[in-house]
């Protein structure tokens, strides 16, 4: 397990209060793009943005072009057809890299897109150098599983849960006070329908490329929070076990949104994980 460090969540989750700007491409994907060398694409989860990279993007723009992208429906983004599955989620970033003109890349997901970096690591896994796959999910539970597809179909019906996921999300510490705020803002920017079309790709996607794992030749980090309900410690230890080069990281005391809450230990981790194996090239 992994304790927090010397910044705190609160203080850098201060710098993200505002919005950043974004270029979109041909097809109407939106991204923040800083710093220069081998390109890493950061991929949030459903009801975020962007910005919710802000700590990761300041941070790790000093040695790599980091490219933070809006997922279909929600920032500044082009929704996918209402039915899109994760797979769809998967060719629409892999058009996202022809239309950035990529050949080859680092990936990170959270949540959400977490399961859209392992997708796209499984299905052209050619141009994916390494991925990072942070508060994934793996194979829910019957119990888990009967609940988060509930929760997806319930949305055309109640709308976007706001307060839900900031109870499964956070805890009651102080690094977790702005973090949830900022949140709370993001879930009541997002575009119901673009949302609604996330959540129930998300909610079926556990096992989509579940059994995929052991053919990610390249560098794979799975981490989580020690008390994430939903993207269990269990769950990273599991894929780490499968992947060729998996290994698994716990941050101790904190939940969902680790990124936002721990910064310091996560930029640590992602900076640990692009350099696995730089020194024999």
């Amino acid at each position: 397990m992994l304790t927090a460090g010397s910044i705190s969540g609160a203080a850098a989750a201060k710098s993200v209060a505002g919005d950043l700007p974004r270029r979109k491409t041909a097809s109407g994907t939106a991204y923040h793009e800083a710093g220069s060398g081998k390109p890493l694409v950061l991929i949030h989860g459903v009801g975020m943005r962007l910005e919710a990279w802000a700590p990761q993007i300041t941070f790790l723009s000093a040695g790599h072009r980091v490219i933070a992208v809006d997922m279909p429906g929600h920032g500044e983004s082009a929704k996918l057809p209402a039915g899109s599955r994760l797979n769809e989620f998967v060719a629409w970033f892999g058009r996202f890299l022809d239309e950035m003109a990529i050949d080859t890349v680092n990936v990170a997901g959270h949540s959400m897109g977490a399961l859209v970096s392992g997708g796209a690591a499984a299905t052209f896994g050619e141009r994916i150098s390494r991925v990072a796959y942070l508060n994934g999910v793996y194979r829910r539970d019957p119990q888990a599983k009967a609940a988060v597809l509930a929760r997806a179909a319930a949305i055309p019906v109640t709308g976007v849960d706001k307060e839900g996921p900031l109870a499964r999300w956070f805890g009651d510490d102080a690094d977790s006070v702005v973090a949830r705020e900022l949140t709370r803002k993001w879930l009541n920017l997002v575009d119901p329908e673009g949302y609604a079309v996330a959540y129930a790709a998300f909610a079926g996607g556990d096992e989509t490329y579940a059994d995929r794992w052991k053919d990610v030749a390249g560098p794979a980090l799975f981490l989580t929070g020690s008390d994430d309900p939903n993207s269990t410690p269990l769950m990273a230890q599991q894929m780490a076990a499968l992947a060729p080069k998996g290994w698994a990281r716990i941050v101790e005391g904190h939940r969902h949104m680790v990124n936002l809450t721990a910064p310091d230990i996560v930029n640590s981790l992602l900076a640990e994980w692009l350099s696995f194996g730089e020194d024999e090239r």
